[in-house]
């Protein structure tokens, strides 16, 4: 495994802990490192898919007035904005240490870019850490731990394979096995002037 994907790896778990330290998802982000480093971006990128991940828990709750499930949604959707000019400014991190070496004969393209890639691998960090809880519980019934144990296994495993996979995608673009491409995601319906319900009013 790459030294970068042990230390992003590290950073998502210090990003997780961290903010379980209060769980409140007002709370601010006292980012630990500085801005304008990868490692500052990593770090925003969990917090972000840490905070929107109790969002999701709360906008679910079947007694939720409904304005303040508007008010959740909203907000919501703005962190899933804010998520994604996140990963497109870290793919562009992979773009300036990438981008200019020169693809060998039969050079691939990726399913998806490096920044993605590490997206999956931050939320799969939330996955075991709530799933841990699952598992934790006293107040639980042995057939939902032992469910929760078999979940936690598959995570744990995924979370192997993911990190070495990235890994391997990062070793390629060095060596030229890979072509380094990265897509903007385009949302439209964030965007005025292309969804028809906000360019029409």
């Amino acid at each position: 495994m790459t030294d970068f994907i042990l230390s992003t790896n590290q950073i998502f778990r210090q990003s997780v802990e961290d903010y379980h330290l209060t769980d409140n998802v007002d709370q601010p982000c006292n980012n630990p490192y500085p801005a304008g480093t990868i490692e500052h971006d990593l770090y925003q990128k969990n917090w972000i898919d840490a905070v929107q991940w109790h969002l999701e828990d709360l906008i679910r709750d079947p007694d939720i007035d409904p304005q303040e499930a508007l008010l959740l949604k909203r907000r919501i959707d703005k962190s899933n904005q804010d998520r994604t000019d996140l990963v497109e400014q870290i793919d562009s991190y992979f773009w300036t240490q990438f981008h200019s070496i020169q693809p060998q004969p039969g050079a691939t393209i990726n399913t998806e870019s490096p920044a993605w890639a590490i997206d999956r691998l931050s939320i799969l960090h939330l996955k075991i850490y709530h799933m841990q809880e699952q598992v934790n519980r006293t107040d639980a019934s042995a057939e939902h731990i032992q469910k929760c144990k078999e979940k936690l296994h598959v995570l744990q495993q995924q979370y192997t394979d993911l990190s070495e996979a990235i890994s391997c995608l990062l070793q390629d673009y060095a060596s030229g096995q890979r072509i380094m491409r990265v897509y903007k995601q385009m949302k439209m319906y964030n965007d005025a002037s292309t969804n028809p319900v906000l360019y029409r009013k």
